[in-house]
């Protein structure tokens, strides 16, 4: 996928799971932003979802010649993960108590 959307907004990203429906109709791809530390950038979150929402019938038609045992392609909604971010501020609040530092 990285190689062949070409959506400058999209950038590097990080697909974290796919969650499909049982009757193949349609897929959450969740993904989160590759290498952020910080609190998150709302407005570049809002741009990559847009670039991939513009880039989910390409990305479908590709899955879709590559699988080509599936009776039915799931169509791609991609909604953003926040899970890896806030992984790291707690381990980075764990670390912190376990130093003996003050937390807010």
């Amino acid at each position: 996928m990285r190689d062949e959307v070409t959506d400058s907004r999209i950038g590097m990203i990080t697909i974290q799971r796919v969650d499909v429906a049982p009757d193949l109709s349609n897929a959450i791809v969740l993904w989160s932003e590759f290498g952020k530390d910080g609190d998150p950038d709302f407005d570049e979150i809002d741009l990559i979802s847009d670039g991939l929402d513009s880039a989910a019938s390409f990305v479908r038609r590709k899955m879709a010649k590559s699988l080509k045992n599936l009776r039915r392609m799931p169509e791609l909604r991609f909604q953003y993960d926040p899970s890896m971010r806030l992984a790291g501020q707690t381990m980075d609040l764990l670390a912190a108590i376990k130093n003996g530092e003050e937390t807010q």
